[in-house]
């Protein structure tokens, strides 16, 4: 039985793999400077699951919703660098409490 091809709807359109990564690395530099930014201006006492689901999962669910909502490569690139902020983030978090002997 011979496949006549596959018919698609929509797909996401995807920019070239050097990009999508140049983006990436960039959301995964905001994320350290904003983890570090956040370390030093926040003085509060807040539980770490909660920082935790905070950091990873709003840059998270928002990175997806643009990725997947995105009609242009541009903006899934842009979600692409959202959705790598967490990441980014959280390592920032983590090496502070390994430095700070936590």
């Amino acid at each position: 039985m011979a496949c006549r091809g596959v018919i698609v709807d929509t797909v996401i359109p995807l920019p070239r793999a050097s990009v999508l990564a140049g983006v990436m690395i960039v959301g995964v530099a905001i994320g350290m400077v904003a983890g570090i930014a956040a370390t030093v201006q926040v003085s509060a006492t807040v539980r770490p699951d909660v920082v935790i689901a905070l950091v990873v999962g709003v840059p998270s669910v928002i990175g997806m919703l643009t990725i997947l909502a995105s009609g242009r490569r541009w903006v899934t690139a842009l979600g692409a660098m959202i959705l790598a902020i967490g990441p980014g983030w959280f390592g920032a978090l983590a090496a502070i409490q390994v430095a700070s002997g936590a």
